[in-house]
């Protein structure tokens, strides 16, 4: 892949113990895309939206945006609404990545529009394995949308 820009992953995530875990796990299996951590709802949209805090980032977007449901602020499931309705961000590629096992999320994360739902394994070498694939699929193997690359 000769010079190509590192595409950034946007890691939604409000617990340590689980952003830690993920960053090990992208980092043990050398997927080394920039990786933006956020803690709340409200802050992923800011990102996302470029307002508060983001107003001045630049203007790409993430290859990929890993979602946890159980948000401060605004929850994950609103995220993905707000994401789908916007035309800068409706074909973002959202992977929910939870520990929730009720039914409901899985079919409200799918009615909402994410391209995946991945429940958070609670053993570190299967977690590891699972974000390994996610990295190893959503980054190298998927082909995004011609206007996802490198912003519009």
């Amino acid at each position: 892949m000769k010079g190509m820009e590192i595409r950034k992953i946007l890691l939604v995530e409000d617990n340590p113990d689980d952003v830690e875990l993920t960053l090990h796990a992208l980092k043990k299996h050398h997927i080394s895309n920039a990786i933006v951590v956020v803690r709340d709802g409200a802050e992923a949209l800011d990102y996302l939206f470029f307002k508060g805090a983001y107003a001045n980032r630049d203007k790409s977007m993430p290859a990929l945006v890993l979602l946890d449901l159980k948000l401060p602020k605004i929850d994950g499931h609103e995220v993905l609404r707000r994401i789908r309705s916007d035309e800068r961000t409706k074909m973002l590629p959202v992977v929910i990545l939870t520990s929730s096992k009720e039914q409901q999320d899985l079919i409200n994360g799918y009615r909402n529009g994410a391209n995946s739902y991945v429940r958070k394994p609670v053993d570190f070498d299967e977690f590891t394995k699972a974000v390994q694939t996610l990295g190893l699929y959503w980054l190298v193997m998927n082909e995004p949308p011609p206007e996802m690359e490198g912003g519009k």
